[in-house]
């Protein structure tokens, strides 16, 4: 990923807009330390899409809900004694 100081970025910017909109996301610096990156508006959404990352890859017993049943009673009896 490409880096440019303010100055130069301020001369180019709507090149790099351009590039960064073609998929090549740019860094402005500070004094050679980085400041921000630009990248597509639609390039962030789509990488933080999550709901439903998983499908096909767990599945969940059809006992699910009376897993552990007897030792969950058994270590509420005990408290009980």
């Amino acid at each position: 990923m490409q880096a440019f100081n303010i100055h130069e970025a301020k001369t180019h910017l709507s090149f790099l807009i351009d590039n960064a909109m073609k998929g090549n996301p740019f860094i402005i610096a500070k004094a050679g330390k980085p400041m921000v990156k630009v990248v597509p508006i639609d390039f962030e959404e789509t990488q933080k899409k999550r709901i439903g990352f998983m499908k096909g890859k767990i599945s969940i017993p059809a006992d699910f809900d009376a897993m552990g049943k007897e030792e969950i009673e058994n270590l509420f009896e005990d408290t009980l004694l």
